[in-house]
């Protein structure tokens, strides 16, 4: 058996078909047809959903007969006209799950556009797309190699918001809404603005994207997207504005890519960095962590948190390196600190056995196997790429909710006593043999009654 086999021994991930569906699902005037197994698309949904999905998702039913048949392909280009309406959509996502993906269904047979909605049918199946993450990437890219072929061939729709009259900086990856304001801020000095946010919201915001000075890889995992960006003549710049060192080196970077001078980056940097260093300042964290994600910012968090004074034990990701994640992985392990990309829950789980931190941040499962330890955890997902990272804004962030889960220690002390050995040995529940009964039994009325007969004695 390979060395890699088996669930806990892979990167982890939610199912990497979310990923594309969820830049669909918030995405205005965009329709998304998931091909797959109902199970999968219930499951799929409901998770959408949960992540603020704005619409639901499109799903066509298929059997044995229809999949081997070619029927389910006739369905599919048959659900996608009917929903084809150029009042109601701009784009319609057909996205291959794994067994159609696995069974040859052709969706790049589908027509690239139908009375004028753009069509766009992607393969996400598990087994060729490591993370939903990845799958993000892949939806944007081929949504942005569609438009670029559009703005090539004439005039396209602006964005709501109108054209920036500044040279603008597209973003990315997704984050949370106020760190594209903190970073508007600290390029407003070297007469830069921030673009659109990639994936979009729109379809027309697409156009913007591509229209930008220089993209910046908040998200270093973006690349298939930085390849269409690069083929419509930008270039792409690593890293992100987070802590005091980062804010720099990323403000240098930008000013540099975009031909800013450089008494302009000088002045966005003494704008910048006081008022993070202030921040960093008022948001100490002390203790030993550990940080595992999925999400592609797991060496951004870890960044700031050894700037806000944290012992970070070891950076554990799902996602590739890439040649944009190098500055973060070079500054982290120059501090002495692991970087393990493509990391499994073995090796994150290895990490929490060899460091004993005081928190470990990390998946679900990862999570939970701290707990059984003892040792608090959070869930990367929810609770820290959720929040504020870049520019002010995100020392006091993290510091708020990292000081609070490393406080829980006691609190999981006393709930691992509590609960020692549940779910472990015979109260597990799987048995590789029949269980031992116990060699003797107790009687509990006849225990009651001699412990009654023992107190009328001693009367």
């Amino acid at each position: 058996m390979s060395e890699r086999a088996g669930p806990y021994n892979q990167p982890q991930t939610m199912c990497p078909a979310f990923g594309s569906l969820r830049v669909g699902l918030r995405m205005r005037r965009t329709a998304t047809v998931a091909v797959g197994s109902a199970c999968c698309v219930y499951g799929l949904s409901f998770t959408g959903h949960f992540y603020g999905a704005r619409r639901s998702i499109g799903y066509v039913p298929f059997d044995s007969e229809s999949l081997v048949t070619g029927g389910l392909f006739e369905d599919v280009h048959q659900a996608v006209y009917e929903l084809a309406d150029p009042q109601h959509y701009d784009a319609i996502v057909v996205v291959n799950l794994c067994v159609p993906s696995a069974s040859g269904v052709p969706l790049r047979l589908l027509p690239e556009s139908i009375n004028g909605v753009r069509v766009l049918p992607i393969d996400v199946p598990g087994f060729a797309v490591t993370t939903h993450a990845e799958a993000k990437d892949k939806l944007a890219a081929a949504m942005l190699k569609y438009a670029r072929a559009e703005a090539e061939s004439g005039p396209v729709k602006a964005p709501r918001s109108g054209r920036s009259q500044m040279p603008v900086v597209t973003l990315l990856g997704e984050m949370f809404p106020g760190d594209a304001v903190s970073i508007g801020r600290m390029l407003e000095p070297m007469g830069l603005a921030v673009g659109q946010v990639v994936p979009t919201r729109e379809w027309r915001e697409l156009y913007a994207a591509l229209d930008c000075r220089v993209a910046a890889a908040i998200h270093p995992h973006y690349t298939a997207t930085i390849a269409e960006l690069e083929a419509a003549g930008r270039s792409a710049v690593p890293s992100a504005p987070v802590g005091r060192e980062g804010t720099e080196a990323w403000l240098e970077a930008v000013g540099s890519a975009c031909g800013v001078s450089s008494e302009a980056i000088e002045a966005a940097k003494a704008a910048a960095l006081p008022a993070v260093e202030k921040a960093i300042a008022a948001a100490p964290i002390k203790g030993k962590v550990t940080i595992s994600g999925y999400e592609g910012s797991e060496l951004l968090v870890a960044r700031l948190l050894v700037e806000c004074g944290a012992e970070v034990c070891s950076v554990n990701t799902a996602l590739p390196h890439t040649p944009w994640s190098e500055p973060d992985r070079k500054w982290l392990e120059d501090l002495g600190i692991q970087v393990r990309f493509r990391a499994t829950l073995k090796d994150e789980s290895a990490a929490i056995d060899r460091h004993k931190p005081d928190l470990a941040i990390g998946t679900t499962p990862l999570a939970q196997r701290a707990k059984e330890r003892a040792i608090p955890g959070l869930y990367f997902t929810n609770l820290i790429s959720a929040r504020p990272l870049m520019g002010t804004a995100g020392p006091g962030s993290l510091a708020h909710v990292i000081n609070a889960a490393i406080g829980y220690k006691e609190r999981c002390n006393i709930m691992n006593d509590f609960f020692s050995g549940v779910g472990q040995g015979s109260t597990a529940g799987i048995w590789p043999q029949i269980p031992h009964a116990p060699s003797a039994h107790v009687n509990p009325a006849a225990s009651l009654a001699a412990e009654e007969t023992g107190k009328g004695e001693g009367n």
